[in-house]
């Protein structure tokens, strides 16, 4: 028999707002995964919205990155640049086309119908979301019910998520936790100083200023608690600016010692996770946080909302404190700045959050679905 030419497995991401280096847990989650899976063999390309992607961007660590068209628009962008994806991928014919999200899942029929084989990631109930009205809330939940009923096969990010899609529509969901890489920790602290702050005499929050974050929760509980020497540094920006980031920024700018840095990547984002006191995370809505489980791969302690995504983390019961309840959270500030300054042993955080949640481990499942979708048996094991 002459040589077998195995073709690569083409597979198009769909659903994210840009790639590389745009905020989101499902741009982290995407550029995380999808670099592996062009190692691991797979022709891997993501559709990214034009306003997110400068023109000219076709390629990232071998993932081929293809900028459609979408409007600047808080409630249409997700639905016509889904649109415009699915129709890209009908002409393209790729094996797989794997749906980020639960709102652009809302074209899983659609594509179905198409003829494509369809993968969808559920991130979470964005419904409970506070920025979106009756309307927006509808159509997301008939995007949940439409891409977990038609689709070749769906991933869930938490335990959570895969128990709430078999008791609402009865399906299997393949459970694939985000991930950590552990970082290489920077020796140097200078890109503190352009925000005034001091190495290990900060609590940080990396998060887009959207409500379900509740930054005014942390701000409140921050400056009620009155730590000492510390500040409070807020690290994100918000894709549409609104009334929301107007109050956080007004909040942030009157109450002392509460910082904002905008939108942070690179090294200095590394420096601000590397060099802070205390992680926060006090939001009403999460799927598997991906912030979090960052500023533990910087063996930061943390501190978050008893929600159950943060839950299933599975910090220790003192890491958490009610949602909303400001007045817990600064008392947890409070104990925490009376405890020794670096008493949390960071090697030891970072070995435990690098033993429970792994990229590499998630991009072998990922292609292990992809796989079971096209009817490949006696695959390796990876």
């Amino acid at each position: 028999m002459g040589n077998v030419v195995v073709r690569e497995m083409k597979v198009v991401w769909l659903g994210l707002r840009g790639f590389p280096g745009v905020m989101g847990g499902v741009e982290a989650h995407a550029e995380k995964i999808c670099p592996r899976l062009v190692q691991l063999g797979c022709d891997t390309e993501v559709i990214a919205r034009s306003p997110y992607v400068p023109a000219g961007t076709t390629e990232f660590r071998g993932v081929r990155v293809r900028r459609l068209w979408a409007p600047r628009s808080k409630y249409l962008e997700s639905f016509i640049h889904s649109f415009l994806g699915v129709l890209y991928c009908a002409v393209k014919r790729p094996d797989i086309v794997h749906i980020q999200a639960i709102g652009p899942a809302i074209m899983t029929p659609l594509a179905r119908l198409l003829g494509l084989r369809v993968i969808v990631t559920h991130h979470g109930p964005d419904y409970d979301r506070q920025k979106w009205g009756g309307l927006a809330k509808l159509v997301l939940r008939r995007g949940e019910a439409w891409g977990m009923r038609f689709a070749n096969a769906r991933i869930s990010i938490s335990e959570t998520i895969e128990a709430a899609m078999g008791a609402h529509y009865g399906v299997e969901c393949v459970r694939i936790p985000n991930g950590v890489d552990l970082p290489a920790l920077p020796g140097s602290a200078e890109r503190l100083e352009q925000f005034g702050l001091v190495a290990r005499h900060f609590v940080l929050l990396v998060s887009r200023l959207v409500p379900e974050k509740r930054h005014e929760d942390l701000i409140r509980a921050f400056s009620i608690a009155q730590i000492p020497g510390w500040k409070l540094a807020l690290v994100g920006s918000s894709d549409h600016p609104d009334r929301y980031t107007a109050r956080i920024n007004e909040l942030a700018q009157t109450t002392p010692n509460v910082v904002t840095t905008g939108f942070q990547s690179g090294e200095t984002l590394k420096q601000l996770f590397a060099h802070a006191g205390l992680f926060v995370l006090p939001s009403s809505h999460e799927g598997l946080p991906i912030a979090l489980l960052e500023a533990l791969s910087y063996g930061l302690p943390v501190l978050a909302s008893d929600i159950p995504a943060n839950r299933e983390v599975g910090l220790a019961e003192e890491q958490y404190f009610a949602l909303g309840d400001v007045e817990q959270l600064a008392e947890r500030f409070r104990v925490f700045a009376r405890s020794p300054n670096g008493s949390v042993d960071r090697d030891q955080v970072r070995r435990w959050v690098a033993e429970r949640y792994s990229w590499d481990a998630a991009s072998r499942t990922t292609l292990q679905v992809y796989h079971g979708v096209l009817g490949h048996t006696g695959q390796p094991a990876l």
